[in-house]
């Protein structure tokens, strides 16, 4: 949707124009000294954050030493800026004009005092520009630290051009290696002979784009010496940051039109032998459509403070969102992970206290929950669970052994059986009932991994028969058992409500009422547990005299009591107290946390959605709930009486008109801007993480992401191609990039610096 400028007399659109847009400031006093300039007579009864919403002005009103760029890609205000270039009289010449911007009616001596003032401006425009001129003679060289000013279009020389297009060009070969995924080196020449590999692939583009007849590339290199490379490690990693950053921009400039966005990580990944955290941003593009975007790595850091400090400043400094209109943060972690990123959600809750803390619709509660358990035990059950899952995964083979064991098994329960050959050729552990389908794999699993560690005939090679050897006594350990059905148990009690919260609207909506229960049946399980564990246990013993596992302490337990004559610890109070007691009072806590009661609130809100409105026969009170986004709506006290007329539309629609059942499906309503503020709450729970993405090709980044990990190998990962390779179908303005690498790197214009020696020694560039 384009921006049009609210000035009098001024016609510009953004479709039109590469002039910035700026928003009415939201600061009351600033705000209104925007409106008095303006003499707009219809803008003077709207609130700032009305003006802020939907008015914009132009670049043209302000001064230019009131503009600055806050980096290559960005262009803001300073913080006191106020328009000052109007054009209030041109109006009158032509009376018969209808203008949809009405200017408030001026007397005769104010329009001569404006157009004093008009005369005025300029003349200390003028002067301005004199001075600056005089001081761009005496300083050729510009000076650092000043104010950046507005820049003459000043042809380019044939050198320039000429090197702009060279530049170019490596962009290009960097962009289309980033979206088809190929490593810039494609081998570790530092363990191997010289001589062994051809050059990187980076290079071998580069001569093959001047062998089709690039004649750019061939001009540029053709006095070039044959043992020095086009363009060095350091320049490429420049120029790979400048797409990055290009291209992330064009997805922050739509989450910054959309005003209010949420931000979700995934699991820690490996990234060229560093750990980082990929970050994902939701919001509501100008589509109505729900979007979850990959926008970049974060490198991982080891103490959680220091972490959430990088956090918070690589996303409001570097990446530019401003995490005031942030309403929602998620964050999926690999077990042990958990308790830091815990840290990171509440300082910026601290700092943001509408960032409300959510579980994330992509994982089920229940994995969620036993990955946060802060028990070694539990984190190295759930690995183990993993390179079990993983290992089947690979090996059709296996699968196929896997389902020969079930029917054996479960020859006098078919139905049962299948289910369960069903269940392995998916990705079970991510399941909300995981741990109940492990406790009925367990001993297909053990048999089939036994079979292959013990198959003397070369139908397995080395490695599958090592992993299973190693899997099947991990599995038969007494430890690992004890610990999963202790899960199994505890998890059954939140297993139906997180399941709801993976479901319709109306089920997540119903499900916030029914945490009270959940959290009363496990409080109850904690004041009991002793009964509860006595049941557990009994249930852990069974499966492992099934398995003929030995039932006894752990082996670093008994190790550490050696020479302890007074220890009579037994297997049943041993587990109580080191997993049993910990889970459930870390669950319950976890629940409290992850459902606050600004997050009941807003889910409470759901029933804004009309078909949950219609379950609950219209007797719905919103507004008692929506208290916490009053700031967000753009007529707040009218919302009572629009949710009144909201509820009438439904109640006494036709017959042939259906009830919407989904957020998307109330957002995409043909009428849904005659009701401003359902449609802004609408749109900001939306973007809460819980809430799944309804459309799934909106949800393309997470799915992305995911196929670039699978398929390339840790050691060729780069964050930089990452982002390129995720969001290939995002625009991306070569020009743009190479004015920016210009103006970031002006000493590496020359060519002749970045070259360095084919041989492998140290890069050497002049300063």
């Amino acid at each position: 949707m384009p921006n049009f400028c609210a000035a009098p007399n001024c016609t510009r659109k953004s479709t039109q124009s590469d002039l910035a847009f700026f928003r009415f400031p939201r600061d009351p006093v600033r705000c209104q000294r925007w409106v008095e300039n303006c003499r707009r007579a219809d803008l003077e009864d709207k609130t700032p954050d009305q003006l802020n919403k939907h008015y914009r002005l132009c670049a043209k009103h302000f001064e230019t030493s009131m503009i600055c760029r806050s980096s290559p890609y960005r262009t803001v205000l300073r913080d006191n800026a106020v328009p000052t270039i109007f054009d209030l009289t041109s109006h009158l010449n032509n009376p018969h004009s209808r203008h949809r911007k009405r200017i408030k009616e001026l007397s005769e001596d104010e329009i001569r005092t404006l157009k004093q003032q008009k005369i005025d401006e300029a003349f200390e425009r003028e002067q301005a520009t004199q001075e600056l001129n005089e001081s761009n003679e005496q300083n050729t060289i510009s000076e650092e630290g000043g104010e950046e000013q507005e820049e003459e279009t000043v042809p380019l020389t044939l050198e320039e051009r000429e090197n702009k297009d060279y530049l170019k060009s490596l962009f290009e070969i960097l962009i289309l290696m980033g979206k088809q995924n190929i490593p810039l080196d494609g081998h570790n020449v530092d363990e191997l002979p010289e001589g062994i590999f051809t050059s990187d692939n980076f290079q071998a583009l580069l001569e093959y784009r001047i062998n089709a007849g690039d004649e750019v590339l061939r001009k540029r290199f053709e006095m070039t010496a044959v043992n020095l490379e086009y363009c060095s490690k350091t320049q490429q990693k420049q120029m790979l940051e400048i797409c990055e950053s290009c291209v992330r921009e064009e997805t922050l400039r739509e989450v910054r039109d959309s005003h209010f966005f949420s931000i979700v990580t995934d699991e820690v990944v490996d990234i060229a032998g560093e750990e980082h955290l990929p970050v994902l941003v939701r919001f509501v593009d100008e589509s109505h459509n729900l979007r979850e975007e990959f926008i970049g790595f974060l490198p991982y850091e080891a103490d959680p403070e220091i972490l959430a400090v990088k956090f918070h400043t690589t996303i409001t400094e570097k990446w530019g969102l401003n995490m005031e209109y942030c309403r929602g943060q998620a964050y999926i972690v690999s077990s042990g992970f958990a308790s830091k990123m815990k840290v990171v959600a509440t300082r910026l809750l601290e700092k943001y206290p509408q960032a409300v803390y959510t579980l994330c619709s992509s994982c089920a509660l229940n994995v969620w929950l036993a990955k946060s358990v802060p028990v070694v035990g539990v984190s190295i059950a759930l690995g183990t669970i993993e390179e079990v899952c993983c290992l089947f995964n690979q090996s059709p083979q296996l699968l196929v052994e896997l389902d020969n064991t079930i029917s054996v098994l479960f020859q006098n329960n078919e139905e049962k059986g299948n289910e369960l050959k069903e269940i392995c050729r998916s990705q079970w552990t991510g399941r909300h009932d995981a741990f109940e389908v492990l406790v009925d794999l367990m001993q297909a699993l053990v048999l089939c991994l036994d079979a292959v560690s013990s198959d003397s005939s070369i139908r397995w090679n080395n490695f599958i028969a090592g992993r299973a050897f190693v899997l099947s006594s991990a599995l038969t350990d007494f430890d690992f058992i004890v610990t999963i059905v202790i899960l199994k148990n505890v998890l059954s009690f939140t297993r139906a409500f997180g399941k709801n919260l993976q479901g319709q609207t109306s089920d997540v909506f119903f499900a916030a009422s029914s945490l009270t229960a959940v959290l009363h049946s496990l409080n109850e399980v904690m004041e009991n547990i002793e009964v509860y564990h006595e049941f557990w246990f009994e249930e852990a013993t069974n499966l492992a005299t099934k398995l003929d596992v030995q039932i006894k302490l752990p082996g670093k337990f008994r190790r550490a009591q050696q020479g302890n004559l007074d220890s009579e610890v037994t297997s049943e109070n041993y587990y109580k107290e080191i997993l049993s007691v910990p889970t459930v009072e870390h669950i319950i806590q976890e629940l409290k946390d992850i459902f606050s009661e600004q997050h009941l609130k807003a889910l409470k809100c759901l029933s804004l959605v009309p078909s949950v409105m219609g379950q609950l026969k219209f007797n719905t009170s919103e507004e008692h709930h929506a208290d916490m986004y009053k700031n967000d709506l753009p007529n707040p006290d009218t919302l009572s009486a629009e949710l009144h007329c909201w509820r009438i539309k439904w109640k006494h629609r036709g017959k042939d008109i259906e009830l919407p059942a989904t957020i998307y499906e109330a957002l995409h309503l043909p009428d849904i801007k005659f009701f401003p503020n359902v449609y802004a709450l609408l749109k900001v729970l939306c973007i809460l993480p819980v809430m799944k993405v309804e459309n799934e090709k909106y949800e393309i980044g997470r799915k992305r992401l995911k196929a670039y990990l699978k398929n390339t190998l840790t050691e060729q990962r780069s964050s930089n191609l990452a982002l390129l390779n995720i969001n290939f179908d995002i625009k991306h303005d070569l020009d743009l990039m190479v004015d920016t690498y210009i103006k970031l790197y002006p000493d590496k214009v020359e060519f002749q610096e970045d070259f360095i020696p084919s041989n492998n020694s140290e890069v050497t560039e002049d300063a």
